[in-house]
């Protein structure tokens, strides 16, 4: 009873920072919620007797592909005014939602771990069940991905650089007056 309760705390959570992610205006914001979706995601596949699925989620969507998200965004966010944005976001208004949900998913989380009882399910997933699925008849898959993964990162580099190679109005006008 106790684990089906677990179970939709951490759905509840993860579809409030779901909907949290999708209605911010401002990328960080989203970015912020949407890993503490992931995070609850993870939870929920531990719940469910995927440990290894939740390590998973938690390294390689809520960590390495969210690192780059927001490694993409700072390389958008240059200039003076990307630094006054960037101070106003560290204000606790910002942080507080997404920190009071990851701190409900940890609680969770320990509280799974520490009880004898382990996950929910009978059944446990192998990291070598995992690494034959995703290299055997879903390889053309995770090649897809990681394609679509690194064209993302070269659109955003080249759309940033051409943020950069743009001259300001006051470059301009000290461009024309040197003329």
């Amino acid at each position: 009873m106790l684990e089906i309760t677990l179970f939709y705390i951490a759905a509840t959570v993860a579809l409030v920072a779901t909907i949290l992610a999708m209605t911010r205006a401002n990328a960080i914001h989203a970015l912020i919620y949407l890993i503490v979706s992931l995070l609850a995601v993870a939870v929920i596949f531990y719940l469910i007797g995927a440990p290894f699925a939740a390590a998973l989620e938690i390294v390689i969507y809520a960590g390495a592909i969210m690192v780059l998200f927001v490694f993409v965004i700072m390389m958008l966010n240059l200039g003076e005014k990307g630094d006054a944005r960037e101070k106003q976001w560290l204000s606790p208004a910002v942080w507080a939602g997404p920190a009071l949900l990851a701190v409900v998913l940890f609680a969770e989380l320990l509280y799974v771990i520490s009880s004898a009882n382990g996950p929910v399910s009978t059944g446990v997933v192998s990291a070598k069940q995992v690494g034959l699925s995703l290299f055997g008849p879903y390889v053309l898959a995770v090649e897809i991905a990681s394609m679509l993964l690194l064209a993302g990162l070269v659109g955003s580099f080249h759309l940033g650089r051409r943020y950069l190679d743009r001259n300001t109005p006051e470059e301009e006008k000290s461009q024309r007056g040197a003329e």
